[in-house]
């Protein structure tokens, strides 16, 4: 590649940096104002994303494990109801998105929201954490917090950006391709495990509030993050090799921004 073409590479990956970047959200009482790098189209991972929720929910649906608990239905699907609502303080048109949420029975410890508001929860995580609806607002809030801030979005465009940087190098000469593999761990244990952990902060903050708002107690999601903790009997990746901080930080975080967000669950009528 000659240098000009270097140039061009770099003058069109400088171009994108600064003008993909912006914030999704609004900061909401937390805070949370960041600005992120968006260069994949959000119509592509809507459409992606639409796709595999029909097709999870159909493979679940002949294996006859989708939505086999009629009561842990009901209880996912009305905490969803109420947390709808105060999602338009962090993004107003979320109120138009196509909200859905559903459970499957297996005895895995997750659940997730994809773009656009498909929520997935597995029995597993509700039974063996014997979970209070206000520890699933926490999970269901910290979810959709990823999909208000566009979490997946901005992990595929640095991922783009991070192998499109890296090829230039070898290109240019300035790394050996024989380096690639090294050069993609360290990338990973540097950029982005700390914006993977970053993320999870930001959707934490979010989710706590979007509970509070909801009137769930958010001291749900201290509780959940020391029933996490105990489940995983203190064997889990170490912190600084997790997207997922520590279940102890995570407790110990979510306590300090308690003040800011228990003012709405106090004004919230109680039913």
């Amino acid at each position: 590649m000659s240098k000009t073409q270097q140039s061009v590479c770099l003058g069109l990956i400088l171009s994108c940096l600064l003008f993909a970047c912006a914030s999704t959200t609004e900061q909401g009482a937390v805070g949370v104002d960041r600005r992120q790098m968006l260069l994949v189209p959000n119509e592509q991972i809507i459409r992606a994303s639409l796709a595999g929720y029909d097709q999870t929910k159909r493979e679940a649906s002949d294996k006859g494990v989708l939505d086999k608990n009629p009561d842990q239905v009901r209880r996912v699907q009305e905490i969803l109801r109420r947390l709808i609502p105060p999602t338009t303080i962090f993004r107003s048109e979320a109120k138009d998105w196509p909200w859905e949420a559903h459970v499957i029975s297996s005895p895995e410890l997750n659940a997730y929201c994809m773009p656009g508001g498909k929520i997935i929860f597995y029995s597993g995580i509700i039974e063996k954490l014997a979970l209070t609806d206000d520890e699933i607002a926490a999970i269901m809030g910290h979810e959709i917090a990823h999909a208000l801030r566009e979490h997946g979005r901005e992990r595929m465009s640095e991922e783009l950006i991070k192998q499109i940087g890296l090829q230039l190098l070898v290109e240019t000469g300035t790394m050996d391709a024989k380096y690639m593999s090294a050069a993609n761990l360290v990338t990973t244990l540097s950029v982005t495990l700390r914006h993977g952990r970053r993320q999870e902060s930001e959707a934490d903050e979010i989710g706590l509030e979007l509970a509070a708002r909801a009137g769930y107690n958010p001291r749900g999601a201290v509780s959940l993050w020391k029933k996490m903790g105990q489940a995983s009997g203190g064997s889990g990746m170490p912190e600084f090799l997790s997207t997922h901080p520590a279940s102890d930080r995570r407790s110990a975080e979510l306590e300090e921004l308690l003040p800011k967000v228990m003012p709405f669950y106090k004004g919230q009528p109680r039913n």
